[in-house]
């Protein structure tokens, strides 16, 4: 849960103490909570925690009071949502920054960043992250959150993936690489197969999309012979 506040209510002896989900939900516009939700964005990078709720109220609160705003907790923000992909989190912060404070170079970096992660273009993602150390490396888990992103992708996409793609698109080679796989395949019921070449194939686990057959068919699914019944009715 979130950091507390103590809130007086009805007397001064009186106290009742609210996390900050509670103030969000109760009053979120009210002005008085900005402290402690930029306190609670701080908490999230140092606890690695995330709660999108309130980093949305922060910054619709500094649409009304923008005199108040902090840069570094707003591209503290933006660095937890791009660490939520693929969820649209990212897009959703961005709307509620004034298009000036995009314009500063830390949020021109975040955003270049956020684009490469939507094309999958993981070798573009890593060098500009690389430039940018001061930026990311300041939210811890920010590399282990993209390196989960880069497999989910590959799993959607890949029955079995060279291993030069996977090395590129999570930024790991070498031994380190080795001792990746190790765990993969211990723990998450990857397979390592020799290819054709000099080069090594990573098996993924089986999904629907990687292997289309084992798509089942949903609530929503008409099947053929329910649609080709309609077709005399048409006639």
């Amino acid at each position: 849960m979130g950091r507390e506040r103590e809130v007086p209510k009805k007397s001064e002896k009186e106290v009742v103490s609210y996390t900050v989900e509670q103030l969000v939900a109760v009053n979120p516009y009210n002005p008085d909570i900005l402290p402690d939700l930029e306190n609670y964005v701080n908490e999230q990078v140092s606890s690695q925690v995330y709660s999108l709720d309130a980093n949305l109220c922060l910054l619709r609160l500094y649409q009304f009071e923008p005199e108040r705003m902090s840069t570094q907790i707003v591209a503290r923000i933006l660095v937890k949502a791009l660490m939520a992909i693929p969820a649209p989190d990212f897009s959703l912060c961005l709307f509620l920054i004034p298009e000036r404070v995009q314009m500063e170079e830390q949020f021109k970096t975040l955003i270049v960043l956020s684009h490469y992660l939507e094309t999958g273009r993981f070798r573009q993602f890593w060098d500009e992250a690389a430039k940018s150390r001061h930026i990311v490396e300041a939210v811890p888990g920010f590399e282990q959150a993209i390196q989960a992103y880069a497999i989910h992708l590959l799993s959607l996409t890949y029955q079995k993936v060279p291993r030069s793609v996977l090395a590129e698109a999570i930024n790991i080679e070498g031994l380190s690489l080795d001792k990746f796989l190790e765990q993969q395949v211990a723990n998450c019921g990857w397979i390592l197969e020799k290819g054709h070449g000099r080069g090594q194939l990573v098996v993924l686990p089986s999904n629907e999309f990687n292997h289309p057959e084992l798509k089942k068919n949903t609530a929503g699914s008409i099947p053929l012979e329910h649609v080709a019944r309609i077709f005399p009715i048409l006639g």
